[in-house]
This record gives structure tokens, sequence and C-alpha cells, in this order.
């Protein structure tokens, strides 16, 4: 079975390693670590990793609330903060990149595992809905394909192109 791949984007070193080796002993692979949000969207983008650790306060140019929002949307990973800031602005901040799990530091194994688990479920759970929807949409079209086409070989060649549509949704 293959292993669940996370980025961790810590800066500092004690500590990502730290979560690298907690992250392997509950059965994870970390495929990189990483200390700067830029670094973090160029890993994302190597890896594809099936989720991100991020701490939020980072060196380079970028913090991790921007480094996640590229992330997501560029590649639809699911993001997990992992930061000593909990403050009202910070949170207020880190909401709006649409989190799926905030963890504060310093925090235990089983916190950590139970945040990654919830976070890849309900990732899998969304891909799922997406796939189904783009199936419904589909199949709406071909039902509305039948009632007003009448060549069959355009109705045959539409209704394919329906379903191909539904291909880019894989559930997991």
């Amino acid at each position: 079975m293959k292993k669940t791949k996370v980025l961790v984007v810590e800066d500092e070193r004690i500590v990502a390693e730290d979560i690298k080796s907690s992250l392997e002993a509950l059965g994870y692979k970390v495929c990189s670590i990483v200390a700067t949000g830029e670094d973090a969207v160029k890993q994302a983008r190597r890896y594809k990793p099936d989720l991100v650790l991020m701490d939020i306060i980072l060196r380079g140019k970028i913090n991790g609330i921007e480094a996640a929002n590229q992330i997501t949307s560029l590649y639809h990973i699911p993001v997990v903060y992992l930061t000593a800031y909990a403050d009202k602005n910070t949170l207020q901040q880190a909401k709006v990149t649409q989190p799926y799990g905030y963890i504060i530091k310093p925090f235990t194994d089983r916190e950590l595992y139970s945040n990654v688990e919830i976070a890849l479920y309900k990732s899998r759970m969304e891909r799922k809905i997406k796939h189904l929807n783009a199936v419904l949409r589909a199949i709406r079209n071909v039902s509305q394909l039948v009632t007003t086409e009448k060549d069959p070989d355009r109705l045959l060649k539409g209704a394919c192109e329906s379903l191909i549509g539904t291909r880019g949704y894989h559930s997991a």
C-alpha cells in the first residue's frame, strides 16, 4: 500500500526533524522539508504531496498563510497549519485559506495523527463529491441530448464527450 506523502514546511530545523520523526513513526512518508513559503509552493508542485503541514511564520518573502493559499488554489492540496500562533488576528488570516486543520505547538503525536487523518479523509470525500457531481452533470447532459438530438451518430458522440469529461475527477 502506498504511504501518504506529507510536505513539512517549518523554518526551525530541529522542530522540522522532530515533526518528520513523528510523521514517519505514524506511518507517513515525508517527501520534503522546506523552510520558506516560496520553496513550499515549488515542492508542492514537484512532489504533489497528499498533505502539507505548514508553519505560519517562515523565512523568505511569503509567509505560511500566503504559501498555503497558493498551494491550495494551484494544486488543490490540503494544508494543516502547525504553528505556535493562535492569536485572533493570525486565526482570522488563516481561516480565509480554508485549512484542513490548525495544530498549536507544542503538540502531541496523537494531535498530529488525528489532524492529519481528518484532513486526509476530508480531502478524499471532497474529491469524491466533485467526481459524483461531474458524473451527474454528464448524465444530465446525456439526458438532454437524448431528448433533443435526432442523429444517432451525433447523439453517441455528444454522450461520449460528456462522460469522458468526468475522467478528470478521481475518487480516492
